[in-house]
């Protein structure tokens, strides 16, 4: 069993958004929504200053609080640690959305939540995400966190990385490389 998620180069991201509008496409997203995003982050007083571009998309975490926190059992996790709603069980109750401390979720308007799932379709074809396939400077990737022949986590154990919130204990499996 593989346990996914994505690491991305702050270095070498620049803010393009080909990994929204890829992932807008592939996913169908109704205009005005979205399951992904681009942020810039700046630190520093000129002429010191820093700025961070994050690629952001739910992050698929291993305590995940919108999972524990669905009545119905639509948000769940999947056999390749990917989170995902059943839009058939799901009331819209937007319980996993205030739960979420990312700001992935929206309530689609069919009436069910909606996130990025990782293109979990294609990765069930042994394709890589939308997001990934796309990225024109090659700053995402896909793959299995528990390999530790994957590029993943090559790049994890040879570079300095960080997730977001990990003071929210709910084990994000999206990491950025700085």
């Amino acid at each position: 069993m593989a346990r996914y998620g994505m690491v991305i180069d702050t270095k070498k991201c620049v803010g393009c958004t080909d990994c929204v509008i890829a992932c807008e496409t592939e996913n169908n997203v109704p205009v005005g929504f979205s399951r992904s995003w681009v942020n810039q982050i700046a630190e520093g007083k000129f002429p010191d200053t820093k700025i961070e571009i994050l690629s952001e998309r739910c992050n698929h975490c291993s305590n995940a609080p919108c999972v524990h926190a669905c009545p119905t059992g639509a948000s769940y996790i999947n056999e390749l640690g990917i989170v995902l709603v059943d839009h058939d069980k799901c009331i819209g109750c937007k319980a996993c959305v205030s739960a979420c401390p990312y700001g992935a979720r929206y309530i689609h308007p069919e009436g069910y939540a909606d996130k990025c799932t990782f293109c979990n379709h294609r990765v069930e074809n042994g394709e890589d995400p939308a997001c990934v396939s796309v990225c024109p400077t090659h700053s995402i990737y896909f793959g299995d966190l528990d390999d530790p022949g994957s590029e993943v986590n090559k790049l994890l154990n040879s570079r300095e990385h960080h997730s977001l919130l990990p003071e929210a204990g709910t084990e994000p499996k999206i990491f950025y490389l700085r």
